[in-house]
C-alpha cells in the first residue's frame, strides 16, 4: 500500500541501510537505541538522534530473524537462521557471544524483565531458557509438535508463553518447567504471542488473520479481532495496556483500543518506520465517546467489524477546535477523486501480491533448507 509522504508529521523517520529484507525491530527505551535484523545477516543499531551514525554488526552465517534489547538496553540479543544465538555489546565495538544448542532456525529471543535470562523458541520445535550472565543454556520446554515461532516471559518472569506452527500456543510455569496450559483455538499457524503489560493476559496473532486476546487466570477468550486480510506477522501492547498494535501480511499496521475493543487506526507503510503517537497525551475514551457513533460499537468477545480510522487529533488543539475544523468543506472535483482511489486500490491490489509472493518464498527457502539438511543427516547415517 501507500507509505506516508514525508510530509506527513506522525512518521517520525525512516530508515535505510540494509541489503536485504528487514526481519524484525526492538527500540531500547533506556539507550535511545533502535534495533533491526535482516536477510543480510547482519543487524543494526540505529540512534534516534537525526544525523547519528548506525552500526552494523556482523557476526551470523545465515539470516537474522529475531532481536531483542536487555532491559537495560546494555545488550542485545539476537537470533538466526545459522541456529544460533548471539549476545552483542551495542557500541562501536560491537562485540558478541555465541550460543549453541538449538538444532534448526532461531525464530524469537526474549530477555526476562531482570535482564538474568532470555528464551528463545526454534524450528527445532522446542523453547529453550539460557543465562545470560553465565553464558549457559539451562533447559528446555518440549511439547511442540511443530516449528515454534515465538515465546516471551511474562512481565513478572514467572510464566512463559509460546506460539508454533503446530496452531497452539502454550502457556509454561519457568520453576516447574510444566505446560500450564494449551489454547487451541487458532485455526492456522501461530506466528506471534505476547503478554499483556499486567502479565494478566496475552495477545496472539496468526496466518488465519485475526488476533485473539486470553486471560491467563481464567484460560477464557477476551478478544477476537479479524480485521486483517492476510496473515498477521507480529503484535505489541501500548505500555499503557490499553492499546494493541498488530503488524500484517496485507501491509498495514493496526491499531486497536483494547478498553472499548475497536479498531483506532491503520497505518500504511514499509522498511523501517517510526510513527509518534499522543497516546500519553490525549484522553481517547472521552475522544471516541465524542466522534463514534453508536452503530460502531462491538461486542469484545465477537468479530469486529472494519472502521475508518480516526483523525488523530494535533498537540495542543483543544476538542472544541477539532469538531470546528471537522466541519469545515474540503472542495475537490469528484473525478480526481475517483482517479486517486483507482490508483490506491490497484497499489493496494499489486502491494498484497508482492507480499503473498515473499511469505511464500520465505517458507519454500526454509523448507528446502531442512529438506537439505535432513537428507545430510541420512546420508551421514547410511555412509558405513
Amino acid at each position: 500500500m501507500t507509505a506516508p509522504c514525508p510530509e506527513d508529521p506522525s512518521l517520525e523517520r525512516h530508515f535505510k541501510g540494509h541489503r536485504d529484507a528487514v526481519t524484525s525491530v526492538d527500540f531500547s527505551l533506556n539507550t535511545k537505541q533502535l534495533a533491526s535484523g535482516s536477510m543480510d545477516s547482519c543487524l543494526m543499531v540505529w540512534h534516534m538522534k537525526p544525523q547519528s551514525r548506525a552500526y552494523r554488526f556482523a557476526g551470523h552465517k545465515d539470516a537474522v530473524t529475531c532481536v531483542n534489547f536487555s532491559p537495560s538496553g546494555h545488550l542485545l540479543a539476537s537470533g538466526s537462521r545459522d541456529k544460533t544465538v548471539r549476545i552483542w555489546v551495542p557500541n562501536v565495538k560491537g562485540e558478541s557471544t555465541v550460543f549453541r544448542a538449538h538444532t534448526a532456525t532461531v525464530r524469537s529471543v526474549h530477555f526476562c524483565s531482570d535482564g538474568q535470562s532470555f528464551v528463545t523458541a526454534s524450528d527445532d520445535k522446542t523453547v529453550k531458557v539460557w543465562s545470560t550472565h553465565r553464558q549457559k543454556f539451562l533447559f528446555s520446554l518440549s511439547q511442540h509438535i511443530n516449528w515454534v515461532r515465538c515465546a516471551k516471559f511474562s512481565p513478572d518472569g514467572r510464566l512463559i508463553v509460546s506460539a508454533s506452527d503446530d496452531k497452539t500456543v502454550k502457556l509454561w510455569d519457568k520453576t516447574s518447567r510444566e505446560c500450564v496450559h494449551s489454547y487451541c483455538e487458532h485455526g492456522g499457524f501461530v506466528t506471534y504471542v505476547d503478554f499483556h503489560p499486567s502479565g494478566t493476559c496475552i495477545a496472539a496473532a496468526g496466518m488465519d488473520n485475526t488476533v485473539k486476546v486470553w486471560d491467563v487466570r481464567t484460560h477464557r477468550l477476551l478478544q477476537h479481532y479479524q480485521l486483517h486480510s492476510a496473515a498477521v506477522n507480529a503484535l505489541s501492547f501500548h505500555p499503557s495496556g490499553n492499546y494493541l498494535v498488530t503488524a500484517s501480511s496485507d501491509s498495514t499496521l493496526k491499531i486497536l483500543d483494547l478498553m472499548e475493543g475497536r479498531l483506532l487506526y491503520t497505518l500504511h507503510g514499509h522498511q523501517v518506520m517510526v510513527w509518534k503517537s499522543n497516546f500519553d497525551v490525549v484522553d481517547y475514551g472521552e475522544v471516541l465517546r465524542v466522534q463514534r457513533p453508536p452503530a460502531a460499537r462491538a461486542s469484545s468477545s465477537g468479530t469486529l467489524p472494519e472502521v475508518d480510522p480516526l483523525v488523530p487529533p494535533g498537540r495542543g488543539r483543544s476538542q472544541e477546535s477539532m469538531q470546528s475544523q471537522s466541519q469545515e468543506p474540503v472542495s475537490m472535483p469528484q473525478s480526481l477523486t475517483s482517479t486517486l482511489e483507482h490508483i490506491v486500490g490497484q497499489l493496494d491490489v499489486l502491494t498484497q501480491t508482492v507480499s503473498i509472493l515473499e511469505q511464500r518464498l520465505t517458507l519454500t527457502e526454509d523448507k528446502l533448507k531442512q529438506c537439505l539438511e535432513n537428507q545430510q543427516l541420512i546420508m551421514q547415517r547410511t555412509t558405513p
